[in-house]
């Protein structure tokens, strides 16, 4: 059985890279560590992750086009002998898709909290009028385009 894209009506012209994005998001939907999302005035968003134990050293922060991610390693302490060991000490990869135009401003690490801070500037309406071209074209510029496609090729 084959799978319907989700963006398939013709009405949705190039949604396909956002398609491709919600399939790679929905499989780093891993639960560990936990995260808030909470917007900070206006523009302002920030991402704070629970990363009790990590220390700045442990935890990298990428941003890669629109993609931005969060790992934490820590190192294991081989002179530690636990009876217990209920603390997640594991490594973790979590990923955050950001829209066009956001920015990352900064990022603290404080009690156990690592917090990302983002902002969104404001959009700008963007409205472009399109030349509409009449339907003949001057026999003259389809003889030189031909030519050119022909000399190129070769």
């Amino acid at each position: 059985m084959s799978r319907v894209p989700m963006f398939s009506s013709p009405l949705l012209l190039g949604f396909d890279q956002l398609e491709r994005t919600l399939e790679r998001l929905a499989k780093n939907a891993e639960g560990y560590p936990p995260y808030n999302i909470e917007r900070i005035g206006e523009n302002g968003l920030r991402i704070t992750l629970a990363v009790a134990g990590f220390s700045s050293d442990d935890l990298a922060i990428e941003l890669v086009e629109n993609q931005l991610t969060v790992r934490g390693k820590q190192a294991d302490d081989a002179s530690r002998v636990y009876l217990h060991r209920g603390i997640a000490a594991r490594q973790f990869q979590r990923a955050f898709m950001l829209a066009d135009g956001i920015e990352v401003t900064g990022a603290r690490l404080d009690n156990g909290l690592l917090s990302i801070e983002l902002v969104r500037p404001l959009a700008e309406p963007r409205i472009r009028t399109i030349r509409i071209d009449s339907g003949k074209q001057p026999e003259a510029n389809n003889t030189i385009d031909i030519t050119a496609r022909r000399t190129g090729s070769r």
